[in-house]
């Protein structure tokens, strides 16, 4: 193991335990923070590339997840506006904004780091809105 999986394992540990609190109908879990996309935390969230809006498809599945792990939701969460839920393969729900899955980034370390914008040849980007 590299030192960027003990990082990211690190700290998906800490960021898991925010991705996780569950969304209910009438709570939101996601905020603006200075025109960025956050979440009630003020960890800084991200969209990726290779998913295609709209699919309700998250491609950042299995390994993927360690680095960047999803912005989960529970089963009785509610879509609202240009935020909407898809089902990941693992079965799990995830929230999405305008049709973009929605993830975290293992690097990201403290509220409004923003370690992960265009990472990886500009594939993941934050959410600006």
């Amino acid at each position: 193991m590299n030192i960027l999986q003990k990082i990211g394992l690190v700290s998906l540990f800490s960021i898991a335990l925010a991705a996780c609190v569950p969304m209910s109908a009438g709570q939101s879990i996601v905020k603006s923070n200075n025109g960025i996309l956050v979440s009630t935390s003020n960890m800084t969230l991200y969209t990726f590339d290779k998913d295609q809006a709209g699919s309700g498809k998250s491609t950042c599945n299995g390994d993927c997840t360690i680095n960047w792990p999803p912005l989960l939701v529970d089963k009785n969460a509610t879509s609202y506006g240009d935020y909407s839920i898809i089902t990941r393969d693992d079965g799990k729900q995830q929230f999405a904004y305008k049709g973009k899955p929605l993830y975290f980034f293992s690097l990201d370390k403290k509220p409004d780091d923003r370690n992960g914008d265009n990472y990886l040849n500009g594939a993941w980007h934050i959410v600006q809105m």
